[in-house]
């Protein structure tokens, strides 16, 4: 069962009477469709709607909920969710020794015994799981390998494909992984959310970026005919991850135009799980 070894992740711990009551109202996860052994993505915004902090969110004990972050990112996040906290009764505290390991393949099941062993669900197409039991041996330990499988399937994380504070969670396809919960009470950031759920105002997606040659690093600009449609973000090799504008992406495709990454042609795919379709009628799309 291949494995990887994550050094750059952190854990915060929320506990108490009222965790699951003060975290399902500032973050965009809905708790309630949490189970036990799950994993579910998710954000804490801004009041306009952009994502400051993006996480995995699993439940460590009856009162108790693990979040997994950044490590870059943990104590600012510590600190954003202790403003909040107000007179709830909760206790917020990050892990000083974090240890992170994710696990793919058909051995890697999440167990329903063990609270530290938890199902990835971001993941549709692979059976992903994440544990933080212990350091662990670094042999055999595969990031490469890991990040080829995070990028074949389109999932996108905050530092290398996109930056805190710039992207709403329809951007980084958070409402099509389960990352934001549009049946629940108002969270930090859910009217605009909402609005743009609604009205299907979202036109940057992420989406998977191939080319017969070795990509650019992360940064570099999609272009169409000397027009941005697009960043680079991840990549493994000759596939990467990218957040673009689909509809300068389709009627690019409608047109018959090349699309380039640096000086290379590259093509653009919408992740196999992902439900968004490109646009309909997009030639002489507006500029944003």
């Amino acid at each position: 069962m291949p494995f990887a070894l994550l050094n750059d992740r952190a854990l915060i711990s929320v506990s108490g009477p009222d965790a699951e009551h003060f975290l399902q109202n500032i973050l965009t996860t809905d708790l309630d469709a949490l189970g036990v052994g799950e994993a579910n993505p998710g954000a804490l915004l801004s009041p306009q709607g952009k994502i400051l902090f993006d996480f995995l969110i699993s439940r460590a004990s009856e009162n108790a909920f693990r979040l997994e972050c950044r490590a870059d990112i943990s104590d600012d996040f510590v600190r954003r969710l202790t403003l909040y906290k107000l007179r709830a009764k909760v206790e917020i505290a990050k892990s000083e020794q974090a240890f992170v390991t994710v696990a793919w393949g058909k051995e890697s099941i999440a167990s329903q015994t063990d609270s530290t062993v938890v199902a990835d669900r971001r993941f549709r197409d692979e059976s992903v799981t994440r544990s933080y039991a212990g350091a662990g041996s670094s042999e055999n330990s595969d990031t490469a390998a890991w990040q080829a499988l995070r990028v074949a399937q389109g999932i996108a994380e905050s530092g290398v494909d996109y930056a805190l504070g710039d992207a709403f969670p329809h951007d980084v396809l958070l409402d099509e992984m389960g990352g934001v919960g549009f049946k629940k009470g108002c969270y930090v950031g859910q009217e605009v959310v909402s609005r743009m759920q609604h009205r299907g105002t979202a036109r940057r997606r992420v989406l998977i970026v191939r080319s017969e040659r070795p990509l650019p690093p992360a940064g570099a600009e999609l272009t169409v005919g000397g027009r941005p449609v697009g960043t680079l973000g991840s990549n493994a090799g000759t596939t990467g991850l990218a957040i673009a504008r689909i509809d300068r992406v389709k009627a690019a495709l409608d047109l018959g135009q090349p699309i380039l990454a640096g000086d290379q042609p590259v093509t653009l795919t919408i992740p196999v799980w992902a439900k968004f379709s490109f646009p309909q009628e997009t030639v002489g799309a507006e500029e944003a």
